[in-house]
C-alpha cells in the first residue's frame, strides 16, 4: 500500500487539471455533434481525465485517435446503415455511458496503474484494449456496408447485416486497419515523446486488437444475449425491437449484452498485447 502523501506525489496536478478541461470541451463538442449522449459526455470526461491525466499525453492522444476515427466512421454511409441494421443493434450511433466505459474504462484503470509505477507494462495492455475497441468499431461501421452477406464466425452460415458474430471480408480488413492505426500512432508518439522508442507497440496493438475483435465475434455468435421479435421475426440485441414490440430471448446469457462483450474482448486484447510485448522484449 502507498502512503497517501507518496501516492499524491505520483500525480501531475497541472496535467490532470488540463486533461479535465480538455475532456469537458471535447466531450461537449461530441455531445453537440450527436456522437455522445449526456451520460456519454459525463463518462467521457471521467475516462479522458484519468487516461491523459494519469497515464500521459500519449495515452490521451490514442484515445482521441480511437474516438475521432470511430465517430467519423459512424457517419459514413449513415442512411444505408439505418436501413440495414437499425433493428439489430442494441444501441444507436450516439454513445452512452455504458459504451464509453466499456470501450475506455479499462484503459483508464491501466492509466491509474501506470501513474503508480507498479509495473512498466500497463501501456502494452492499453494498446491491446485500444487496438481491440478500434478494430471492433471499424469492423462494425464499415463491415455492415459490405455488398457480401456476412457469415457467422462459428458456422459460416449466412446471416443478416448487423448480426452479432457475423463477419465479412470488408469488415475484417477494416478491423485490421483500425488496430494498425492504433499501433502506428503509438509508434509515432513513442518516437516524438520519448528518447527510447518502443518498437513492440505496433505488433502489440495489431495482434492484441485482432485477437480482441475475434473474441468479440465469438462471444457475439455464442454467449451474447440475442432476442427475436415475435411480430416480424427479426433477431436483435434489443429487448424492445425498433418496431415497438417486446422481444423474446432465443439464446445467450441475459447479462451479456453488447457493452459486456466489448469489455470482455478488451480484456482479451490486453492480455494478448501484453504477451506480445513481453515476447518481443525477451527476444
Amino acid at each position: 500500500m502507498f502512503p497517501v502523501s507518496e501516492l499524491m506525489g505520483l500525480f501531475d496536478g497541472p496535467r490532470l487539471a488540463l486533461s479535465l478541461a480538455l475532456s469537458i470541451i471535447a466531450g461537449g463538442l461530441a455531445f453537440w455533434q450527436g456522437a455522445l449522449t449526456a451520460s456519454g459526455w459525463a463518462a467521457a470526461v471521467v475516462v479522458g481525465t484519468l487516461t491523459a491525466g494519469l497515464g500521459g499525453w500519449d495515452w490521451g492522444m490514442l484515445v482521441i485517435v480511437f474516438f475521432a476515427s470511430s465517430s467519423a466512421l459512424s457517419r459514413f454511409g449513415e442512411r444505408r446503415k439505418a436501413k440495414l441494421a437499425v433493428g439489430q443493434w442494441e444501441k444507436g450511433s450516439r454513445r452512452d455511458w455504458g459504451q464509453v466505459f466499456a470501450n475506455g474504462g479499462i484503459v483508464s484503470a491501466l492509466a491509474v496503474l501506470q501513474s503508480m509505477r507498479i509495473s512498466p507494462w500497463p501501456w502494452a495492455a492499453a494498446l491491446g484494449v485500444l487496438g481491440t475497441v478500434t478494430a471492433d468499431t471499424w469492423a462494425t461501421e464499415i463491415g455492415v456496408l459490405s455488398r457480401s452477406q456476412p457469415r457467422l464466425i462459428t458456422t459460416g452460415r449466412r446471416v443478416a447485416a448487423g448480426t452479432s458474430g457475423g463477419i465479412t471480408l470488408l469488415g475484417s480488413c477494416a478491423a485490421l486497419s483500425g488496430a494498425a492505426l492504433i499501433g502506428l500512432s503509438a509508434l509515432a508518439l513513442g518516437f516524438i515523446l520519448y528518447p527510447v522508442a518502443r518498437p513492440w507497440a505496433l505488433p502489440a496493438a495489431l495482434v492484441g486488437g485482432v485477437a480482441g475483435v475475434i473474441c468479440d465475434s465469438l462471444l457475439g455468435a455464442t454467449l451474447q444475449a440475442i432476442y427475436r421479435c415475435p411480430q416480424c421475426g427479426a433477431e436483435t440485441e434489443r429487448r424492445l425491437h425498433s418496431c415497438g414490440t417486446a422481444t423474446v430471448k432465443v439464446r445467450g446469457w441475459p447479462w451479456l449484452n453488447n457493452d459486456a462483450v466489448n469489455a470482455l474482448s478488451s480484456v482479451a486484447g490486453a492480455a494478448v498485447a501484453l504477451v506480445v510485448a513481453l515476447a518481443y522484449r525477451a527476444a
